[in-house]
């Protein structure tokens, strides 16, 4: 871990992601549970860190996509409810129920085979019911001719021996988008998603325990959709416009440092392609970041790295383990200095911006050898390599 600290690494500030959950906490409201979005190892930040952190801090539930990432928080001691979003196979079952994890049901065909297996365990399975309002892509169908149709089949589900459906959810497709089209079909969505809500409650005779629609761009702009729970993703993180707009703090920096300096003559080309050739004497630092790291390669040519001296334009194409910045003008930037990819000096919405990507991806594709270094009052308090041991 150690020799590897210094190539390149993600630093993660614990205490910008408590302060993000407390402020988003205050705009909700007391009275509105906060599901925290750790799927895909919390977007690249650490899943069990981060649950941890939301756990310690009062979150009430938090969200993966998997029941590897859920069962891989239960033996982190993480006792939160844990809701998987995604497809769990139904031999799996009895490991959602063992784990006490809640599964999304989102067809027919999966609360059968989820009833009949829990049936088989002889226990109950906790469910959260998806409705597909207009994301096209997971829940019951419950728009224009599908209304009636969807309404009985979530009824169906609801009276399924062996499932206590404890919540129901959608999810906005444009909630983060600003103009008026975006807006109504937001509207939209939410209308049908109450108008099933009453429908179904109507028809079981009880009320859902908890009802969520709101994501990051819900959260930030249509209040009323907050209901019994809010599940931010990126604005939980710090990054994004709005994360701007209500000052939360991001929360990964990437780093790292000058390995070689080499200084070449005018009309020298640099790296795969010649896409990159030197119109003058040029003082040329190589860094141990490429695309096997999550350097995006259709960023070559196009972006800057922060250094103490200002920013370093990236030259030539990025390379699996390394890239080359320019330091012609940055005399005092050596062999070991640091550099920032992205963090409070280069902001991450910068480099996404240029990728035609969001600051999601960037994340997320941070790779598994670069370490993370877990930061708390401004300490060192964990140090992590996820490859395999």
């Amino acid at each position: 871990m150690e020799s590897t600290l210094r190539r390149t690494w993600a630093e993660i500030d614990l205490d910008a992601l408590v302060f993000n959950y407390k402020t988003l906490r205050n705009k909700v409201g007391k009275n509105v549970k906060f599901l925290g979005v750790v799927k895909a190892d919390a977007y690249g930040h650490g899943s069990v860190r981060v649950a941890q952190a939301l756990q310690e801090n009062g979150a009430d539930y938090l969200a993966v996509s998997s029941i590897d990432e859920a069962v891989e928080l239960r033996k982190k001691n993480i006792t939160m409810p844990i809701l998987i979003l995604g497809h769990t196979p139904k031999e799996q079952v009895g490991k959602l129920i063992e784990y006490n994890i809640t599964q999304a049901v989102t067809c027919k065909a999966k609360a059968v085979e989820y009833s009949e297996e829990a049936l088989k365990c002889g226990k109950e399975l906790k469910i959260h019911i998806k409705v597909d309002t207009g994301m096209s892509r997971l829940g019951y169908l419950c728009a224009d001719r599908f209304f009636e149709s969807g309404v009985e089949g979530i009824v169906d589900a609801c009276k399924m021996p062996n499932l206590y459906c404890e919540g129901i959810f959608t999810h906005f497709a444009v909630s983060d988008e600003d103009d008026e089209e975006s807006e109504d079909y937001t509207h939209e969505q939410f209308k049908l998603f109450t108008n099933v809500i009453e429908e179904v409650e109507k028809k079981i005779g009880r009320k859902f325990e908890i009802k969520h629609c709101a994501n990051t761009g819900a959260v930030f702009g249509y209040p009323e959709t907050y209901l019994d729970m809010v599940r931010p993703g990126l604005l939980l993180y710090g990054y994004g416009d709005y994360a701007i707009k209500l000052g939360l703090k991001p929360v990964m920096s990437l780093k790292t440092n000058v390995s070689t300096v080499k200084v070449y003559d005018p009309n020298t080309s640099v790296s795969y392609g010649r896409t990159y050739v030197t119109d003058k004497t040029t003082r040329m630092g190589v860094l141990p970041y490429g695309y096997a790291d999550g350097f995006l390669r259709s960023l070559s040519n196009k972006c800057s790295l922060y250094t103490s001296e200002g920013l370093a334009p990236l030259r030539g194409k990025i390379c699996m383990d390394m890239c080359m910045i320019d330091l012609t003008n940055l005399k005092g930037i050596d062999v070991g200095d640091e550099v920032e990819i992205f963090g409070k000096n280069n902001p991450i919405e910068k480099l996404s911006e240029l990728a035609g990507t969001i600051p999601y991806e960037l994340t997320c594709a941070v790779s598994k050898r670069v370490p993370r270094v877990y930061y708390q009052n401004g300490q060192i308090v964990e140090r992590e390599l996820m490859l395999r041991s």
